[in-house]
């Protein structure tokens, strides 16, 4: 591994990501180094495979991304090579998983937030809004972790890309990112983050769902556990099970807005007074 600084991301240093260092960020000395790597090629797509030292991930744009523990290495095979852009989202996002499982960290598909020095995973469905309400957030001044992959090392938040992906009618409402083309599976406007300030904590558990009407709800502690499995970073029971459980144990908040945007404002405004009381 070269000894020069490096960039990195979900608390990973990352080694052959000089395209992409742009869009990372400076690597804490303790990271774990990892080496990044991407060969053009035909490979036979495969099932999942997780074991204590290699994975080997499906990707949904094509190809397949082999991580390697005891090598330190991550292998993307693409049909074309990737480009900065999609290396560093989405691509970066299933090594951080894998990874996360190996170094008792844990992660989920969620974006996360800052208000203040708290921050708060936001968790959807697939086209459930959360990268248009985290885009939202941003315009009004609150650090965005990531956009939809968190890992936790413990209570620390560990900053994904400065990126932040929109759909062509939330970049236009919005009035934010630019145009990239088709960027892994869909097209995407491209929000570039500021920083991540230092001293942020986790906070809790923001679940988003469509309604008729803007609510925000305390969501009970025996429905955190089962919503929270349902977007676990890695489709496979936890590691740590006792971890999850700890980490259900925070607070919750079902977060209900009607689609379309007569609202909008309205709907992140008492999300906001709820997440400040």
């Amino acid at each position: 591994m070269s000894g020069q600084p490096a960039v990195g991301a979900y608390g990973l240093a990352l080694d052959g990501v000089d395209a992409a260092a742009s869009l990372l960020i400076p690597a804490a000395p303790a990271w774990p180094r990892f080496s990044v790597s991407n060969t053009a090629g035909q490979i036979e797509r495969i099932t999942d495979r997780l074991s204590d030292d290699r994975a080997e991930i499906a990707l949904r744009s094509g190809g397949m991304l082999f991580v390697d523990r005891l090598q330190a290495r991550a292998e993307f095979v693409t049909p074309e090579l990737l480009s900065p852009d999609e290396l560093a989202h989405p691509g970066l996002a299933p090594v951080a998983a894998v990874t996360a499982r190996w170094l008792g960290r844990q992660s989920f598909h969620a974006g996360a937030f800052a208000v203040g020095t708290d921050v708060w995973a936001l968790l959807a469905d697939r086209e459930g809004g959360k990268s248009t309400t985290l885009a939202w957030l941003a315009s009004r001044g609150h650090p965005i972790v990531c956009d939809d992959m968190l890992v936790l090392d413990g209570d620390e938040p560990l900053a994904g890309p400065r990126i932040l992906d929109l759909r062509a009618e939330s970049a236009q409402r919005l009035g934010l990112g630019d145009y990239r083309g088709r960027v892994g599976a869909r097209e995407r406007w491209r929000v570039q983050l500021d920083d991540m300030p230092p001293g942020t904590r986790f906070r809790g558990w923001v679940f988003l769902h469509w309604s008729d009407d803007v609510d925000v709800e305390p969501v009970r502690p025996g429905e955190r556990l089962p919503r929270l499995a349902e977007h676990l970073g890695l489709r496979v029971p936890p590691a740590r099970p006792d971890r999850l459980l700890e980490l259900a144990a925070l607070p919750g908040w079902e977060f209900r807005r009607p689609r379309g945007w007569d609202r909008f404002d309205e709907a992140g405004d008492r999300l906001l007074e709820a997440l400040a009381g």
